[in-house]
C-alpha cells in the first residue's frame, strides 16, 4: 500500500476505518451479547456519537452486573493514536504497551479507525522501500548536485553530530540487544568534509551503545566530494546537537502524537 502523502507510511493508511463501538449508556449485559456475536472483538471503544470517552473489554465485564452500564465499568484512561503518527510508532506503542488494537483519533477527539497489531505487521510486509544509503545518496544528489561516494567503516561515536534531538525509552532496550548480540545495523552517517560526520541514521543505536560503553560502531560513510550546505547540519546547530549526550531520552507515551482519553476529555471541558 502506497502512503497518501507519498512519504513515510502512517496509521492512516493501515488503520480499519469501519470501527464497531458501544455507546456509555449500553448495559453490561448488551456488550456481552456483542462480543458473543462479533468473532475477533474482546472488547469495543465507548463512544457518543463518534467521540471517544473509553474503551470497555470482556475483563472489565467479570465483576460486573448485568445491568450495570458501559460507563460505570469501562476504562476511561484509554491509550489512543493519530491518523497522522508514523506506523513505526504506533508498533512500538502495540508492542510497549501490549495493546492488541490502538483506537485512533482526530484532533477532535473522534473516532477515525481502529489499527492493531495485524495491521502493524501489515505494513511491514507491504513496504518496499529502497535501502537507506541508497535513498539518502539519490536525495543528496538532487537537492545539492555534488559527486559523493560510499564507504563502509568504523567510526568513533565522539566524531558524530546528531541531526535528531529526540529518542524513545523502548526503542534503546531493543537496540540495546541488539548491539550486545551483534545484530545491529550499521549506521548511515554523511562526511561533509569537516572534523564531524553528520549522523543521518542511527540514533537510537548510538545512543545504546554510548550506554553500553562502546566507542566505535560500523558505518556506512557518504563522502561528499566537496562540502555543501546541509539541512540535517541546520538541524543540529538549531537543536544545540554538538554529541550524543545532546540526545533526549523520552518514553513513547510522550510521543506528540499520542493520547489518552483521559487527556481529551479534560482538553475539551
Amino acid at each position: 500500500m502506497a502512503n497518501s502523502d507519498g512519504g513515510k507510511p502512517r496509521v492512516k493508511d493501515y488503520m480499519t476505518r469501519e470501527v464497531v463501538t458501544v455507546s456509555p449508556d449500553e448495559t453490561v449485559a448488551d456488550v456481552a451479547r456483542r462480543i458473543a456475536e462479533n468473532e475477533g472483538h474482546s472488547g469495543f471503544p465507548v463512544c457518543t456519537g463518534r467521540y471517544v470517552q473509553g474503551i470497555i473489554t470482556a475483563r472489565d465485564l467479570l465483576l460486573a452486573e448485568d445491568e450495570d452500564p458501559v460507563f460505570k465499568v469501562m476504562n476511561e484512561d484509554l491509550i489512543v493514536a493519530h491518523p497522522e503518527m508514523d506506523i513505526t510508532d504506533a508498533a512500538r506503542v502495540i508492542l510497549r504497551s501490549g495493546i492488541q488494537k490502538l483506537p485512533v483519533v482526530d484532533d477532535a477527539g473522534h473516532l477515525v479507525g481502529i489499527i492493531s497489531n495485524a495491521d502493524v505487521v501489515r505494513s511491514q510486509i507491504e513496504r518496499a522501500t529502497p535501502g537507506k544509503v541508497d535513498k539518502l545518496v539519490q536525495t543528496l544528489k538532487n537537492i545539492h548536485e555534488v559527486d559523493m561516494r560510499q564507504v563502509r567503516r568504523t567510526v568513533s561515536l565522539d566524531d558524530l553530530t546528531p541531526t535528531q534531538g529526540t529518542v524513545y525509552t523502548d526503542e534503546l532496550e531493543g537496540r540495546s540487544y541488539e548491539l550486545q548480540n551483534g545484530l545491529a545495523e550499521p549506521l548511515v552517517v554523511i562526511d561533509n568534509g569537516g572534523s564531524r560526520l553528520l549522523l543521518a541514521d542511527g540514533h537510537h543505536r548510538v545512543k545504546a551503545a554510548h550506554r553500553l560503553g562502546i566507542d566505535e560502531m560500523d558505518a556506512y560513510v557518504i563522502v561528499l566530494k566537496e562540502a555543501v550546505k546541509l539541512g540535517m547540519a541546520e538541524t543540529a546547530r538549531k537543536g544545540d546537537l554538538d554529541g550524543i549526550n545532546d540526545i533526549s531520552v523520552v518514553d513513547y507515551s510522550h510521543h506528540p502524537l499520542i493520547e489518552t482519553t483521559t487527556r481529551l476529555q479534560t482538553d475539551h471541558d
